[in-house]
């Protein structure tokens, strides 16, 4: 099922269906998204309506920053645009020729630390519509380029729904040179390991425990499997999990979307990160060392799934 149902009991104690609508303009969704972005796709607001320049002719709704460090550009459509598609692909193409235009926004917003941070390898266009036809969530599978498609609902009561009904993975491309060298550097002097190829290339000690994390990861629905320079993350709108190898110690780190508040904490297995810095997202550390540690984690993993 792709649409989003909602009900409320009445007086009489009947479920009865709330009927999405659209919005009256385009610009009404535009604000309400930007002003709580962060909280409803983990997207760090950068600028509204930012011009294209001449050659691509145009102004992107929303430029933002996601919680992994990739740029992401957003549009809306109050109802549904058959040339979604195009627009996207044209949108994207503009950003890979605009990079330090966009760094340059980022550090006057964000600070020079994000800055330097921004992963280039594959950038998100993330489209918001009432609608997509079969053709575009066809063709979304069929282009490079990482796309996601966002449908909206608004309910009576100021309610907004948001339901991720196709996301391509896109075709990461390698960083810039430059930016390979600072990553390096900067894994280097922190002691940091690096994530640079598939999910299935964990370190060998940690591969068979890994497979069953994955699965675990992803068994409660479709999930995007994100190999990133230092972490995997696991996302859905937004992050459920990061996950970090420790083989070393023999250990897999998982960061969860779970409020450690929540949480009866244990000793070597879980740890509040709040006000901690670590690789990856999540405030809740759990920690996997055996297929017993695997079980106990398994409704805690529930749990960020449905918060992602």
């Amino acid at each position: 099922m792709t649409d989003l149902k909602l009900f409320r009991l009445d007086a009489d104690g009947q479920d009865v269906e709330l009927r999405g609508s659209t919005v009256a303009l385009e610009v009404e969704l535009q604000r309400r998204i930007e002003a709580g972005m962060e909280a409803m796709l983990g997207i760090r607001f950068l600028a509204s309506e930012y011009p294209t320049g001449p050659w691509h002719r145009g102004r992107i709704d929303t430029l933002g920053l996601d919680e992994n460090n990739t740029a992401v550009l957003i549009e809306y459509k109050k109802g549904a645009d058959s040339g979604v598609m195009s627009q996207a692909v044209s949108y994207l193409s503009w950003l890979d020729s605009a990079r330090h235009e966009f760094e340059a926004l980022v550090k006057e917003k964000l600070g020079a630390e994000a800055a330097e941070a921004i992963d280039w390898r594959n950038p998100r266009m993330v489209c918001i519509a009432a609608s997509f036809s079969h053709h575009d969530r066809v063709a979304v599978h069929r282009l490079r380029e990482r796309i996601d498609l966002v449908r909206y609902r608004v309910f009576d009561g100021g309610l907004l729904s948001l339901l991720l009904i196709e996301s391509a993975p896109g075709s990461a491309s390698p960083a810039p040179a430059r930016r390979q060298r600072r990553e390096r550097e900067v894994a280097a002097g922190a002691g940091k390991p690096s994530v640079q190829a598939t999910p299935g290339a964990a370190p060998a000690c940690l591969r068979d425990l890994y497979g069953e994390l994955d699965e675990a990861l992803t068994a409660w629905g479709e999930v995007e499997v994100a190999p990133l320079l230092h972490y995997i993350a696991y996302r859905r709108m937004v992050n459920l999990a990061s996950v970090i190898f420790r083989p070393k110690h023999e250990v897999i780190l998982v960061y969860l979307r779970v409020d450690p508040d929540t949480v009866e904490l244990e000793e070597g297995f879980s740890r509040d990160m709040r006000g901690i810095g670590h690789l990856g997202t999540g405030d809740l550390e759990v920690r996997i060392a055996s297929a017993a540690d695997l079980e106990k984690a398994g409704p805690l993993i529930r749990r960020a799934f449905e918060a992602a």
